[in-house]
């Protein structure tokens, strides 16, 4: 496996955060040409691209994934899926992400690939604030994804659950 070196440099979101009116007859989803936090121009997406390249194509986030793509969330938050399958479904999942969660950057991104196996591990952080609280949101992720035929196929992902507690004002005192 090649270890990338981790001075990669910050990728700050461009513009303001908003969708496309709707997806083009040629694109996967409606997040191609926006900069939403999985849109084509969105930190979020970005610096994930930056990790697959040369192993996945897409235009954006979820037009990297397979139709049958599997995530699981190995360490998340309480109410979240353990496992989701299909990319439709990941994209009813993260449809909302934007009222809940504002990404202003992503960085510190640290690529292993073993290009034997297909298998991608990305170590990274994501920078912005919680949309209800305007609480400061800094989580470090380790995503384990499984590659085949240009398209992400399987997903680990691993997060700091605190870190959104913080953000989101979990636990309420009282």
């Amino acid at each position: 496996m090649a270890l990338r070196s981790p001075a990669t440099p910050k990728i700050p979101m461009l513009g303001s955060i908003g969708r496309s009116s709707g997806p083009r007859r040629d694109q996967v989803t409606k997040y191609v040409g926006d900069n939403s936090n999985f849109g084509a121009a969105g930190p979020f997406f970005l610096v994930i691209r930056e990790g697959l390249q040369g192993f996945v194509d897409g235009e954006d986030f979820f037009d990297l994934l397979a139709e049958d793509v599997v995530f699981e969330f190995v360490i998340s938050v309480p109410g979240y899926p353990r496992r989701v399958e299909g990319r439709q479904s990941i994209i009813d999942l993260y449809g909302d992400y934007d009222s809940y969660m504002s990404v202003r950057s992503a960085d510190n991104l640290r690529v292993y690939r073993d290009p034997v196996s297909s298998v991608v591990i990305l170590e990274y952080e994501v920078h912005g604030e919680a949309v209800q609280t305007g609480s400061p949101y800094d989580n470090r992720f380790v995503s384990i994804v499984t590659v085949g035929g240009g398209k992400v196929i399987w997903w680990r992902d691993y997060l700091d659950p605190v870190a959104v507690f913080d953000a989101a004002g979990w636990p309420v005192p009282g």
